[in-house]
This record gives structure tokens, sequence and C-alpha cells, in this order.
């Protein structure tokens, strides 16, 4: 197969495409666009050891394969606009490329708050370049944080910036407790014990509307009226899909980039979409189409969309059985670890303590139509083995009417 292949993204889903389409056969040539200057690395310790200084860039850096070495990698780059009908893209440097298929892989971007006040202190982490920059900010003495947003991305910047010795750490979320959108009640209340045991604060129920300061944030201003101090803001509410480069194309761009059962977006067999920008049914659970930002995602999509696509290329039927993987995350705050296999957020209205108590080592189990459909430890590594054990179990579960 000599068909060009173009990949919109070169994180880490869009490098699982690549090494996944040298797997699936395909020989011809692969080309890899991304909008930073770095090869793909590990996204998920910038909040972390690299926040901390724990780990370096190199340490993050994926290996590739030796399959990929022939590669072309277009780092700096950015795909800025896309014609699917004559298989184009073209790049913020005004060039053009042409394909026989395309992967699109351009994942997410913080999403920042709209409030009156200066910008300068204000902070997101997706990047290699965010995380520098917030570990600067950070290491200055007695500095006062405050985190907007108590998802995952949240409670794990505050944990680090609790260690880096903050004098002061003060969370902010509109929900009564954190991570309670995705986990729910009973994790959320367990969570929130062991933050404020180790010096988070927090004000839950709570919107911002403003941030003081003259040139540099000074303080968060609160829906109540509130003023909370601040030298360093770290914005952790949400994503936003990079899909504006697919505008007029006649796809489904409310959530990302909607896909059929096998990745394939806008019912196109020669444009797939891996990753977190990929908004895709799972048959595993109801068929409605999600996003999953998860990082078993990217390799599990790669896998599946490169099998699709390299089956097209070929002038063959893909294997008609449904992308249905199994979603896996964890997230290290503190001296604790979240471990979770499945589809918590799919069964909250039916959450059961399987081992363990609030209080301690938790796993908690997450029903939905009387069935397995997720479970989540907190803990340490007796916890997380738990968790561990059910996953089989999840993998037999069988699919669920929406």
């Amino acid at each position: 197969m000599s068909a060009p292949v173009v990949v919109a993204g070169a994180s880490m889903a869009g490098l699982r495409a690549a090494e996944q389409l040298r797997a699936a056969g395909h020989t011809g040539p692969i080309t890899l666009i991304g909008d930073e200057p770095h090869m793909p690395y590990n996204r998920p310790p910038l909040s972390k050891e690299v926040l901390a200084s724990k780990a370096s860039f190199e340490s993050l850096a994926f290996r590739p394969r030796a399959a990929v070495a022939d590669v072309e990698w277009r780092l700096g780059t950015k795909v800025v606009a896309a014609d699917l009908d004559r298989r184009r893209v073209r790049l913020d440097d005004g060039g053009t490329l042409s394909y026989a298929a395309l992967v699109v892989a351009t994942g997410m971007r913080p999403r920042r708050l709209r409030c009156p006040g200066p910008l300068t202190g204000r902070h997101t982490v997706r990047t290699l370049a965010d995380a520098r920059g917030l570990r600067a900010a950070l290491t200055r003495p007695g500095v006062r944080v405050v985190v907007v947003g108590a998802g995952f991305i949240g409670c794990e910047v505050a944990a680090t910036a609790v260690a880096l010795g903050a004098a002061e750490v003060t969370v902010v979320d509109p929900l009564p407790l954190p991570m309670a959108g995705p986990l729910g009640e009973l994790l959320g209340r367990a969570l929130l014990r062991r933050h404020e045991a180790r010096g988070v604060r927090f004000a839950l129920g709570a919107g911002v509307t403003g941030f003081d300061g003259d040139g540099h944030v000074t303080g968060v201003v609160l829906d109540d009226g509130t003023v909370l101090p601040a030298d360093v803001v770290v914005e952790s509410v949400g994503s936003v899909a990079n899909t504006e480069w697919l505008d007029g194309n006649g796809l489904d761009l409310t959530d990302g980039v909607l896909t059929d059962e096998h990745l394939r977006a806008g019912g196109r067999p020669d444009v797939v979409a891996v990753g977190d920008v990929a908004r895709f049914p799972n048959a595993r659970y109801d068929g409605v189409p999600r996003r999953v930002e998860h990082w078993s995602i990217p390799t599990d999509t790669a896998k599946h969309a490169a099998r699709v696509l390299a089956a097209h290329l070929g002038g063959a039927e893909p294997d008609p059985a449904p992308f249905a993987p199994l979603p896996t995350f964890w997230s290290d705050q503190h001296d604790f670890r979240l471990q979770s296999f499945g589809a918590p957020a799919l069964g909250l209205d039916d959450v059961r303590v399987l081992e363990g108590g609030p209080d301690g080592d938790l796993l908690a189990g997450y029903h939905r139509g009387g069935r397995l459909v997720g479970v989540v430890a907190l803990g340490g590594p007796a916890a997380a083995a738990a968790a561990a054990r059910h996953r089989a179990e999840l993998l037999k579960t069988p699919a669920l009417t929406a």
C-alpha cells in the first residue's frame, strides 16, 4: 500500500496511530503534523512529577517503535484547514498536503475562564511549557495558590503545590464535592477528607466571577463576593476539542469529532478520529457517542482505527466487530492513588462499597441496571490491586440498553 496517510496531531494518539498503521500492514508514506516543537511525550506526569521537578522531559518522551523510523515529522506546525472532498489539509505555513487517508488526532486544549481581570499569574496545565511556567511560579516563597476546578488535574496540582511548600492552597469548584461529576458522592467525600487532612482548603459550591490585581493576579473573586488572595491561579475547568480546522466539511463537531462504531468520521472511510478528540459509541456500554479523556484511549482508538484505515486502503472491508474498549485511568494525589477500570460515570446512581471503607483503602463499584460498569479504588497499592481483580468481570459485561 503506497497511499499517503496524514496524521493531524503529533501527540500520543498520533504516534500510536502511525505505529498501528505499520502494524496493520500499511507501507506507504505517513506524515505526522504537530503544533508543539517536541516529539510525543507522556502528559499525565505534567501535573505531578514534572511540576515537582521529579521528572525531566527526556523521561517523558515516548520512544517510537522501529517500524515508524521512516515517517515524516512536521513539528511546530499546525493544521489550520481541511478539504475532505479533495483530500488535502492546509498548514499554518501556507503549505498543503494531499492524502489518501486522514487521521484526526488533534486532541484538546484547556478551557479558559472568561472573567474580568488580569491574565498574568493565571496558568493551565496541558503542555510541557505550561508545566515549566507553573513550576517556576509555585517555587516562590510564601506563594498563595488558588486552583479553579476540583477535577483530576485540579486536585493533582493542589496536591503538588502543597508538597512544594505553598503557603496556602485553595480549590474552588461549583460542585459540592471534588470530582463529584465523574465519581459521585462516596468518592468525593473520601477525597475531600484526604485533601483537607493534608492542608488543601476548598471553596465548594462557588463560582468565579473575576480576578483582582493590577497587571498580575492578586485575588480570585467568587460569586458570593468573597475574594481569595492569590499569587498563582491554576485554571482546570475542562477542555475544548481542537476541531476548528475541520469546519465546513459537514462533520458533527459538537463535542469533538463524532464517529461511527469504527471511528470513521462523517461516514467517510478515509477519515478516522483517535484519542480524546474522538466522540465514539462504545459497544461495551450503551452505544451513546462520548469522548473519553483517559490515558488508555489514545492507544485503544489508534489500534482499532489503524486496522479500519489499512483495510480501506487495501480495498478490503474492516473487521465488523465494533469498537468496545475498557477505559482505564489513574490519578496520583498526595500519597494515595485513584485507580479506575470501566465507566464509573455511567453508574453514579448505584455506587456500592465493594471492599474497605471511606477512611482507609476503598474500592467502590458503579452499577447500571444492576450490572457492574466500573470500579474505582482509592488508597495504596492494595486498593489498586483490588480494582484490577474486577477487570475481568468488567470485560465480560454485556452491552447495556441506553
